[in-house]
């Protein structure tokens, strides 16, 4: 996750860069339930709404998060499918805030009413993220359910209601580029603290639906919509924090504007803490463990297992370094190829998403093909236009005339 806003106040107020030392434990993202009441295009979890046989138990998932603790994880993320359509998530959130972890829920936002709200507040949640994928007709035909998008907006007031901390997390395609606008305006106008741009990543629904990926020059002016929007806010002071996540080429687009409104020196500051931050960090920063209690290197490696859970503490999986995936993926620099490898700024995003190169060429360490930056820009000599680039060529059919989605 790139923190756009948190690095955008380096430009204003700089402060001394902290390198990471020592182990570094992970933000664990814990995948509770593939139950959904949604059925959202680009789901990585591929979730619906019926159980699932084979999910962790309610004492497995306490061992687990008893583990987590005494690992003392940085921060735990609560997620699914729908987290809440788990009859014990709260309760797990509750352990959670037991121990001191920071605890965080991500939520489609639609059961967040009544006495669920209440209790959701009554927990302490240190932040919940609910997802929208557009406004009105077009969120409820991403998310497959008329009227989703009143429920999820019916949830974040709800969470404004009892002073939750609460963010509006968006999935950018080209079905909804065009609405990052009015998403920006909605979070302003609802007052809600975050504003997280998730790019697409080739897993799951998002892998059948990855011609829905956005071309690399819309990629580029929604990022340069966000880093206008994060300088406003810095200049004034506003609270609204911008991040970004599965594209950490974001950095480097950031780090190249920064040269057009700040000194060499603060420039050159800003760079030492990116580098500090190392870009993508699946496998190192980052961690996932899914319903059935597989450890992944994050979310979207659900093909690639570890470990599980039921066999050994995470904590062992976790530091045993003899995994090959894991060892690769926390070598820095990584064994990237093509543009990635020969980029500049390697040790600022980190060879971005491995993810998608996987998908597209069964390389991992192939170049990231939703990389938006050109040849000049990261340090390559100019070439023909797009070379070494892959190609993902967005379909489209009708399914992409809005009249057809909405009739």
């Amino acid at each position: 996750m790139f923190r756009l806003s948190h690095y955008m106040k380096q430009l204003i107020n700089p402060s001394p860069v902290r390198a990471r030392k020592g182990r570094v434990r992970p933000v664990v993202i814990w995948n509770l339930t593939r139950r959904c009441n949604l059925k959202c295009r680009h789901c990585y979890a591929v979730a619906a709404d019926h159980d699932f046989p084979g999910e962790l138990t309610t004492r497995e998932a306490y061992q687990v998060l008893d583990d987590l603790a005494a690992y003392k994880i940085p921060a735990l993320i609560l997620s699914g499918g729908e987290p809440l359509s788990r009859a014990d998530t709260l309760e797990l959130a509750h352990r959670s805030k037991s121990y001191g972890l920071y605890t965080a829920l991500s939520t489609n936002g639609t059961p967040i009413v009544g006495d669920i709200a209440d209790k959701v507040a009554d927990i302490g949640f240190d932040y919940v993220g609910i997802s929208l994928d557009g406004i009105g007709k077009t969120n409820d035909w991403f998310r497959g359910k008329a009227g989703a998008f009143d429920e999820a907006l019916a949830g974040v007031r709800a969470c404004k209601e009892r002073g939750i901390k609460v963010g509006l997390r968006f999935t950018l395609t080209s079905d909804n580029a065009a609405e990052l606008p009015d998403l920006l305006s909605l979070a302003e106008s609802e007052g809600v603290e975050k504003f997280y741009l998730s790019h697409l990543v080739y897993a799951g629904r998002g892998n059948k639906h990855r011609g829905d990926d956005t071309d690399w020059s819309v990629t580029r002016s929604a990022v340069d919509m966000l880093i206008d929007r994060a300088w406003v806010a810095a200049k004034r002071g506003e609270p609204l924090e911008i991040v970004t996540g599965n594209n950490d080429a974001d950095a480097v687009a950031f780090l190249r504007w920064a040269s057009s409104v700040a000194s060499p020196e603060r420039v050159a500051h800003v760079r030492r803490h990116l580098e500090a931050w190392g870009g993508n960090s699946s496998g190192l920063g980052v961690a996932n463990i899914d319903t059935q209690g597989i450890v992944h290197p994050d979310t979207y490696w659900s093909d690639y297992e570890i470990d599980s859970v039921r066999k050994r503490p995470f904590r062992e999986i976790w530091d045993d370094v003899s995994d090959p995936m894991l060892a690769a993926l926390r070598t820095r620099p990584r064994p990237l190829k093509g543009r990635c490898g020969a980029c500049a700024y390697k040790s600022v995003c980190g060879g971005n998403t491995r993810i998608r190169a996987l998908q597209l060429t069964g390389d991992p360490w192939a170049a990231d093909p939703a990389c938006y930056l050109g040849d000049a820009e990261i340090g390559l000599e100019a070439k023909s236009e797009d070379s070494e680039r892959l190609v993902v060529t967005p379909f489209r059919g009708k399914s992409h005339d809005p009249a057809h989605r909405f009739s």
